[in-house]
């Protein structure tokens, strides 16, 4: 599969730091319902397959990727989607046993879920010749559209009849209250988790352009000068340090994430933006934020990248990829994977060839300690702190850009 696909993996959901996760899933039901779980969010979209160990049917390593639009592209995916499962599954020890097959779709205006489950039919049979080639037997293959499941394989009609069978009600599966009982984060959908990273529109937009505009003109000579490029590097670092603590100050005591976003994003002025997210562009500035953000909360300091990433307004879109490439390696280095797969997912489709998000994006869904990628990356030497302690680091080690 090639980097642009941006195929997510990751393993069994933990419920703590010291034991994983213990739930018996038996029927379609269940499976269908537990499908969130096993990725944090409800995957929009998606084509999910989940590989299959042992004779109980262990749940590995699994795999997210958008379902294409056209029928040549889904019949291209199959064989790509079970090569990548076998081997990033033999990557992690043990090539797989079966696999699970999870097809996300809502459908459009004058269809219904069953016309979605119809129209990617093709894809599943594809799909199970190809695991079915490399002994990975597809045993189960739900499409979940419209509030309800659908079952490929089984052909009992009384327990998967043709028209489908409702979800059960948010918070009420076993996974659900297993998931709930752990502590596992749940965020919602993958469609929402995106929205609060993409640009704003009107009336934020035109005014964080304009003003993109101005810092631009003003920074990027200076930017361009040795003799001025460290005085910028030591100012966006101020300036981003004065910004953490304020987003540490100032916690959103709201229900909602779209209340909590507004509320970060008032925090924030068109200029400062500007100034830090232009200033961002620059790999060693990008590379210092990282280090002395890995040792602050990590929540707040998400919140801020997120903001930032959401000024990246019209023809600046393409600069929100060092921010959402800080999201994603903060949201992982504080342990919150799916952020992390998220945000480094959009930061790749903003700028394909931004190396350091693919990086990171690799070594996320291997699986790898974010503390062994870092000591990789740059080496174990002390970063630059919020708020301007612990004094200059040393120039980056690592050759992202």
């Amino acid at each position: 599969m090639t980097h642009h696909d941006h195929a997510e993996q990751g393993d069994e959901p933990t419920a703590s730091a010291s034991g994983k996760l213990s739930v018996s899933l038996r029927e379609p039901a269940e499976l269908a319902e537990a499908l969130p779980y096993l990725l944090g969010f409800y995957p929009d979209d998606s084509l999910v397959v989940v590989a299959l160990h042992g004779e109980r049917g262990r749940f590995g390593g699994r795999l997210r990727i958008g379902i294409p639009d056209t029928e040549g592209g889904r019949a291209a995916l199959a064989p790509q989607v079970a090569e990548c499962l076998e081997a990033s599954s033999k990557a992690r020890g043990a090539r797989p046993d079966g696999a699970l097959v999870f097809l996300c779709q809502e459908p459009g205006e004058g269809h219904s879920g069953r016309d979605v489950m119809k129209r990617l039919r093709p894809l599943v049979q594809d799909l199970r010749l190809a695991c079915g080639e490399r002994d990975m037997p597809v045993y189960e293959a739900l499409c979940l559209s419209e509030g309800r499941w659908y079952s490929y394989c089984c052909p009992n009609q009384r327990c998967c009849p043709p028209e489908g069978i409702p979800l059960a009600r948010t918070g009420t599966s076993v996974m659900a209250v297993a998931a709930a009982y752990a502590g596992m984060p749940m965020h919602g959908s993958l469609r929402e988790m995106e929205q609060r990273l993409i640009p704003l529109g009107p009336p934020f937009a035109d005014e964080q352009k304009r003003t993109l505009d101005a810092a631009s003109l003003r920074l990027t000579p200076r930017m361009l000068k040795d003799d001025d490029r460290e005085r910028v590097r030591a100012e966006t670092l101020a300036l981003l340090g004065h910004l953490m603590q304020r987003f540490q100050r100032c916690t959103p005591s709201v229900a909602t994430w779209t209340s909590e976003d507004a509320h970060d994003d008032s925090l924030l002025g068109h200029d400062e933006c500007a100034t830090a997210i232009l200033g961002l562009q620059d790999r060693d500035t990008r590379d210092q934020a990282a280090e002395w953000m890995e040792g602050v909360d990590s929540a707040p300091a998400v919140r801020l990248w997120r903001a930032l990433a959401r000024r990246c307004t019209g023809p600046y879109r393409i600069y929100s990829a060092p921010l959402l490439t800080l999201a994603g390696w903060v949201a992982w280095a504080g342990g919150d994977v799916p952020t992390a797969r998220v945000a480094l997912g959009l930061a790749l489709r903003t700028d394909p060839d931004y190396l350091f998000a693919r990086l990171l994006h690799q070594a996320c869904n291997e699986g790898l300690d974010p503390g062994e990628v870092r000591r990789c990356l740059r080496g174990e030497r002390p970063g630059l702190r919020a708020g301007g302690e612990g004094g200059e680091p040393d120039g980056p080690a690592d050759a992202t850009s």
